[in-house]
């Protein structure tokens, strides 16, 4: 890892990351990428993990798709990992694909970073100088820019275990594996019949940071009922700003987001509710 980092700080913004290659390979493809060096950095096992560490989830930035989708603590903990993780591309993409290239993509459409912006993860950056922590809303920038800097290397995503919390990711695409035409992914903690804990990530719908904010604080403190989702998907509708494209329209996409935020919201609260939540 320490060659990998002195590689990036040597060559600054003209050096790339290459990992799965499934982010970079296609973005250079369409000269939206022109590294002059590419640094392979698929021999760091070290980053290749998911583990449970006190009362968080750690997923090291090498961890490839399948080792996530194959981890039984993962999908225990978080059903929404797993949720996801099955409609991610198809079998080649997710046997090579790895967590830390999927996020650092930055795709407004991109899965994981609907998940993570839901669970309040961490991610863990690293550099010649040391480490440092940013929560996902200040990791993504913008459309296809991270806060992850030239000389910098995402090293690991950290998600703190809710206990007594349930979750789940719907998505709505055109044919299996492809982009999303919208996604939502909903967290809850319910204690006593009241929202304790909420989060709402979403994807392909312009979504701020990929969350919704208002819907998310409208849940609070309220009764997990069929009326206090509805009211979170109507927020999400009116709070997304999805782009026409030939994916479908923007009334369509507002509806479907709204529609999806209803579904994951009530799956995971069933699931939270199977938790003794």
């Amino acid at each position: 890892m320490d060659n990998a980092l002195a590689l990036l700080e040597r060559h600054g913004s003209e050096s790339r990351i290459i990992a799965g290659g499934h982010s970079l390979l296609p973005m250079m493809k369409l000269r939206l990428a022109r590294p002059e060096v590419l640094i392979d950095i698929n021999d760091l096992g070290d980053l290749s993990y998911v583990r449970r560490d006190g009362d968080e989830l750690c997923l090291g930035a090498m961890a490839r798709h399948r080792d996530l989708l194959n981890s039984h603590e993962a999908g225990t903990l978080f059903p929404i990992l797993h949720d996801a993780e099955r409609v991610i591309a198809d079998p080649i993409v997710r046997n090579r694909g790895t967590v830390g290239g999927s996020i650092c993509q930055a795709d407004p459409s991109e899965d994981l970073s609907a998940v993570f912006a839901a669970l309040r993860a961490t991610a863990v950056i690293g550099s010649s100088k040391g480490t440092r922590k940013v929560a996902m809303d200040d990791f993504h920038i913008g459309p296809y820019s991270t806060a992850v800097g030239p000389a910098e290397m995402l090293l690991e995503v950290r998600i703190p275990v809710q206990h007594g919390s349930g979750s789940a990711y719907e998505k709505v695409e055109r044919r299996a594996g492809d982009w999303a035409i919208a996604a939502a992914g909903a967290a809850l903690r319910v204690e006593g019949g009241s929202v304790s804990y909420a989060g709402i990530g979403l994807a392909a719908v312009g979504a701020e940071h990929f969350r919704c904010a208002r819907a998310e604080a409208s849940l609070l403190g309220q009764r997990a009922s069929e009326e206090s989702f509805s009211e979170a998907a109507r927020l999400v509708s009116e709070s997304v700003n999805p782009v026409a494209d030939q994916r479908g329209p923007e009334d369509y996409k507002r509806h479907l987001a709204g529609e999806l935020t209803l579904r994951a919201l009530r799956r995971a609260a069933a699931r939270a509710e199977g938790q003794g939540g």
